[in-house]
């Protein structure tokens, strides 16, 4: 089975800045394209970015460029997802996934997800 974890989530201030992890049990993360989504209270889940396997191309969710940076260690098994200038409407679940195929984004589907992790913007 593809297993992905996420880690890093947690309570920040406003404009404050967070980084989020992401690894892999299972299979080999470092060939693969990983997105990004999040999950709002009462909202669908929003996709919010991908990166190709090398890490050296990226896209972004208009409401996070600028703000928000993904990367990848390959010799780590990890995908990172840098969030900064944070906002309360940032608040969510967060989620890495991958069709554990495709080397580049955009990806047509996400077959394996990670449990999420808790991402709270309060003051």
């Amino acid at each position: 089975q593809l297993q992905l974890v996420e880690s890093g989530g947690g309570v920040v201030q406003p404009g404050g800045s967070q980084r989020l992890s992401c690894t892999a049990s299972g299979f080999t993360l470092n060939i693969y394209a990983i997105g990004w989504f999040r999950q709002a209270p009462g909202k669908e889940r929003e996709w919010v970015s991908c990166i190709n396997s090398s890490g050296k191309i990226t896209t972004y969710a208009d409401s996070v460029k600028g703000r928000f940076t993904i990367s990848r260690d390959n010799a780590k098994n990890t995908v990172y997802l840098q969030m900064n200038s944070l906002k309360p409407e940032d608040t969510a679940v967060y989620y890495c996934a991958t069709d554990g195929e495709s080397y580049g984004c955009p990806l047509l589907r996400y077959d394996y997800w990670g449990q999420g992790t808790q991402v709270t913007v309060s003051s």
